[in-house]
């Protein structure tokens, strides 16, 4: 809270802004998520990295896939193999590689069982990286 106030307090022009409560909110937002980055960065295991490393595994191979496409052309074809897949596990790959949502918020919002979600991410991956490779981008 001290946080807030002093940051509107030296971020405050001499005229006054209007509207100031908008600007007084956006203050203690940038505050809030700077803080919030602050306290993550410390943390090796967030949403973000846990996530990352999932789909790494999947199509991180440094001399294929970095070297010889680009990464637009592996979006399109990250793309491509999401039309293959049906709406629900469409859903449940871009809420949690493209959102980062948790498990448990995945789940409850499909409709499954936390364990089921990650089954079926399981085997989207496995989906993935068979089509990836026989498109040759990966080894």
């Amino acid at each position: 809270m001290n946080d807030a106030y002093l940051g509107a307090w030296n971020a405050i022009p001499p005229a006054r802004p209007n509207p100031l409560l908008s600007y007084v909110a956006k203050i203690v937002r940038n505050r809030s998520l700077a803080a919030y980055w602050r306290r993550g960065a410390a943390k090796r295991n967030s949403r973000y990295t846990v996530a990352m490393q999932e789909i790494e595994a999947c199509i991180a191979d440094p001399e294929t896939v970095e070297g010889e496409i680009e990464a637009g052309e592996l979006a399109r074809m990250i793309e491509g193999f999401l039309d293959t897949l049906g709406k629900r596990d469409r859903v449940i790959f871009v809420r949690r590689y493209g959102y980062l949502d948790a498990y448990s918020d995945i789940a409850a919002g499909v409709g499954l069982s936390e364990k089921n979600v990650s089954v079926r991410l399981a085997r989207i991956r496995q989906k993935m990286r068979r089509y990836l490779q026989e498109r040759g981008l990966i080894g």
